[in-house]
């Protein structure tokens, strides 16, 4: 499987939504009551939150990417005749 980037805004979207399902699934099989309109600041609240941490994340890798570039320039790779 090949590696890919952690993104903690996607993380924190998923576990909201994931926690909206599981408190409606409670509500249909009868094991709580939830009013309907209990879930609207729930995920608004998580994806804001979500929102958020993805900008951050954003610019922290584009603050290290430039300052990891910022040292001495690559030389070029010699061309190999072929």
């Amino acid at each position: 499987m090949l590696r890919h980037e952690f993104r903690p805004g996607k993380l924190i979207a998923g576990f909201f939504l994931t926690l909206a399902g599981i408190i409606y699934a409670g509500d249909a099989g009868g094991a709580w009551e939830t009013p309907w309109f209990a879930i609207i600041p729930m995920v608004t609240a998580g994806l804001c939150l979500a929102g958020a941490v993805g900008l951050l994340t954003r610019s922290l890798r584009r603050r290290r990417r430039t300052t990891i570039g910022t040292g001495t320039p690559e030389e070029p790779s010699p061309e190999i005749p072929g």
